[in-house]
């Protein structure tokens, strides 16, 4: 969080400087001559990730970063620095090749760590000064949101089931003079959310399946949707996924998790904007009353459909959700769910895919993305996939004919039957570091949000 970036120094600092590969020979050649030898003794050269600590008699006296070549410098490798350096306050040297701001966010991100469940908690690590002239607030909002959906996602299901997930919702809602309504257990059947009531039946009554909706912003504004996937646990339900399959899946309410953050940055940063957060939250429990195979069951769109694979649960209770979405006739609507495992399959656990039909949109959603190094990728919504869709008894079924094979872009044409009309964009996200490594611990993970806040500031603000 933005905690490990200190407003102003308090005792000694130690200054980082930031190296590019064609610079590294003259920043060597201008370091005293005992530093130089450790560093050249450590073959620095300016690689990207390389770290040299140089040691003086009083101590560590400067820290040497290689950024790569110039041209090419990102700020994200600059997320290891706090796990790698030992504790202590450390200052940016200025560099034209990494924007200070951007640094300081990656510091931030990196310091995150998630000890709730720990008799020991993490001892106060490496602090970076704030750089002079960046924006703290923006800092504060990006990197305290960015954590509020890494804790939710790392916290167990046996502590955010969805009475934990309406409490935290309510409480960023309270925080920003925002309003939030809840719906829950038999009550969503007559409120119109058959779908999420189908697939949150099973679960004990205490965790009762809800949608959640939050309002905020002035009448007159353009209405931003934000909807997140909210399956607290995904069994698989009847359709029940192996050991090694579920053992993430306390994660599969990360979408609303995402969702829940970003609306957060856009009531935070007061973007002159309506927004509707609509966060779908169920527990895929498998009890007498679970959903089958076979089944066909309603949707607050009206449209009926059958259930091919009670494991194909999320893309249920988005339906309902955007279809809300669609009656408050968004200006945008964003989606974020963990939704297929076929998005890990075509491209990794580290770039999400996206889908909109909006190529102005989509070429926005990518710049903003780049920018903020927070990456994603463009999938087509290849409409001749929607025929694997169809189902023989009902208006359409969950789970695809085997030939389409494309499990994400058919989960997307799922969804684009029950989005709002306009600009919508759905992200196929996975939330999650599946190993450790310095400045990403094993957990919870943001994705898409921060590259998001920006296209929604150049958008709105």
């Amino acid at each position: 969080m933005s905690d490990a970036v200190a407003a102003k120094a308090e005792g000694s600092t130690v200054p980082i400087g930031l190296v590019a590969a064609e610079q590294a020979e003259a920043t060597l050649a201008a370091l005293p001559p005992a530093l130089r030898i450790q560093a050249e003794l450590g073959k620095f050269a300016g690689k990207t990730g390389q770290i040299a600590q140089l040691v003086g008699e009083a101590g560590l006296q400067r820290v040497l970063v290689g950024i790569g070549p110039a041209a090419e410098a990102k700020a994200t490798p600059l997320r290891a620095l706090p796990a790698r350096l030992p504790a202590g306050l450390y200052w940016l040297d200025p560099s034209p090749s990494v924007p200070a701001a951007d640094v300081a966010l990656a510091w931030a991100l990196g310091a995150y760590r998630f000890d709730r469940y720990r008799q020991k908690h993490a001892e106060p690590g490496a602090k970076l000064v704030a750089p002079e002239g960046i924006d703290r607030e923006e800092l504060r909002m990006i990197s305290h949101a960015c954590a509020l959906a890494r804790d939710m996602i790392n916290t167990p299901a046996n502590d955010m089931g969805p009475r934990q997930m309406e409490t935290i919702a309510r409480e960023v809602a309270e925080a920003f003079g925002a309003t939030m309504s809840a719906t829950a257990g038999e009550a969503l059947i007559e409120a119109g959310y058959p779908a999420v009531h189908a697939v949150g039946r099973a679960a004990a009554p205490e965790r009762a399946p809800r949608m959640i909706e939050i309002a905020w912003g002035e009448a007159g504004r353009p209405l931003l949707a934000i909807v997140g996937k909210g399956i607290v646990f995904d069994t698989g339900g009847l359709d029940i996924k192996p050991p090694a399959g579920m053992r993430t899946m306390k994660k599969d309410m990360g979408g609303a998790a995402h969702a829940l953050a970003l609306g957060r940055m856009v009531m935070d940063a007061a973007l002159p904007v309506r927004l509707a957060i609509l966060l779908p939250v169920a527990e895929n429990a498998i009890s007498g009353d679970a959903i089958r195979p076979g089944d066909v069951i309603g949707s607050r769109k009206g449209l009926s459909i059958e259930i091919g694979n009670t494991d194909a649960e999320g893309r249920l209770v988005l339906a309902d959700a955007l279809a809300r979405a669609a009656e408050l006739a968004p200006d945008l609507t964003l989606d974020l769910a963990t939704l297929t495992g076929a998005a890990r399959a075509a491209l990794g656990p580290e770039v999400p895919p996206f889908y909109t039909d909006d190529d102005a949109l989509a070429d926005a959603i990518a710049a903003a993305a780049k920018a903020a190094e927070d990456p994603v990728w463009r999938m087509p919504l290849w409409t001749p996939y929607e025929a694997a869709l169809d189902s023989d008894i009902a208006d359409l079924k969950n789970d695809p004919d085997a030939w389409a094979q494309a499990g994400s872009i058919t989960a997307a044409l799922f969804l684009k039957r029950f989005a709002p009309p306009g600009p919508w964009a759905h992200f196929d996200i996975f939330a999650w570091n599946g190993r450790n490594r310095p400045g990403w611990p094993i957990g919870g993970e943001a994705q898409a949000i921060r590259g998001l806040f920006r296209l929604l500031k150049q958008r709105y603000g």
